[in-house]
């Protein structure tokens, strides 16, 4: 049986951005918060091209309890999602939940009923690796956000959302969020991703990703017997680029030698436990991705927050900031780069935009 847990560089960028000692005490403290851990099984699920999954698994973690008002409407829940290639259990680690979820934090999860899901595709929930390969349906991010939304209502129950954030897909899919249940929330954060479809450089190298992957013969049409190895070696050092952050990586890697065998070491580990459809599959998820048309439908108070050296989101684009003022009660930042800022893995580092989540709380607080 395969690892439950995929490596992508491209949502678990911390993984290249910390010390290796730092990422092991993470992978050791994400045990000790007290999470629950369920699955919602949809007996048939319609995707958007209209293919069917019979029993399709979405699989959750969950800190804290729900509230109700008088009325029983939850009060206090926030959804937090994942990455491409990432879990929700991502969010465990010290660098996030160290930073959000302790006693008296923003998200105190004695406070909070905090949901982090595995979407389609990813971690524990159904993916292409189960056995259907590339028969799997042809999932796109409209279809996710749907699993999100049944995850939340159907099986949670869970009415209403204090709030719903993101980082990178999961920055993605908040937008969408705002646009398809605007009443649903108090307040959005996407962090790291912009509100326009997936084009430019952008759509380049997730192209580049897929086609690596099945250009090897070992391929076989997503038919192997063992992991196309050249290929996906080919993907990360793609999603490396993409990741990457000039400024921290010439202080940490200062000499050829260091920065060679980082990248052999990182490498090496990266390959154990990917799949190569289950990655094809969430790069090509962004398809369908566009939510500039109908950004003046998202009702409450949204943070845009994104990091000047985001390669994947660069700010000369000017992109965010323009779009932003479509948003009736929208707001973006740009974080400067700084010796704290790790390029796109920037969005997981909760201590360097805490301040702005501490403000959008504030902002979007019910009037009792």
């Amino acid at each position: 049986m395969k690892n439950n847990f995929r490596i992508s560089a491209f949502i678990l960028a911390l993984l290249l951005l910390l010390p290796s000692a730092a990422f092991a005490q993470g992978a050791a403290s994400a045990q000790t918060w007290p999470t629950k851990e369920g699955d919602y099984v949809v007996p048939e699920f319609h995707f958007r091209d209209g293919e069917t999954l019979t029993n399709l698994r979405l699989h959750y973690t969950t800190l804290g309890q729900p509230r109700r008002d008088a009325s029983g409407r939850v009060t206090n829940a926030v959804l937090i999602m994942h990455g491409t290639g990432g879990t929700g259990q991502q969010f465990l680690r010290p660098v996030f939940a160290g930073v959000l979820f302790g006693p008296g934090q923003l998200l105190d999860d004695s406070k909070y009923f905090i949901i982090l899901p595995d979407d389609i595709g990813h971690g524990k929930s159904s993916k292409p690796s189960d056995g259907l390969r590339m028969k799997f349906p042809k999932y796109g991010y409209a279809d996710m956000v749907q699993g999100e939304y049944d995850l939340v209502n159907d099986s949670l129950h869970v009415n209403h959302l204090r709030l719903v954030m993101g980082t990178s897909m999961g920055c993605m899919h908040t937008w969408m969020w705002g646009e398809t249940y605007p009443k649903f929330m108090d307040a959005l954060m996407p962090l790291a991703c912009l509100p326009v479809q997936i084009a430019g450089r952008n759509r380049m190298t997730r192209k580049m990703i897929v086609d690596s992957i099945e250009d090897d013969p070992a391929w076989d049409g997503g038919n192997y017997k063992t992991e196309p190895v050249y290929g996906l070696r080919s993907a990360l050092d793609v999603e490396l680029l993409m990741v990457s952050t000039p400024l921290y990586w010439q202080h940490e890697y200062p000499t050829r030698d260091a920065a060679d065998a980082f990248l052999e070491r990182s490498l090496a580990a990266w390959l154990r436990g990917l799949d190569a459809n289950d990655m094809i599959y969430a790069f090509n998820a962004s398809r369908d991705y566009d939510p500039s048309p109908d950004l003046g439908k998202i009702e409450v108070p949204l943070l845009a927050v994104n990091s000047a050296d985001d390669f994947v989101n660069p700010p000369e684009l000017h992109i965010d900031d323009v779009l932003i003022h479509r948003v009736p009660h929208g707001r973006f930042v740009l974080l400067p780069i700084t010796s704290e800022t790790r390029g796109h893995g920037t969005h997981t580092l909760a201590a360097v935009w805490k301040n702005y989540l501490a403000e959008l709380l504030a902002e979007s607080a019910p009037r009792r």
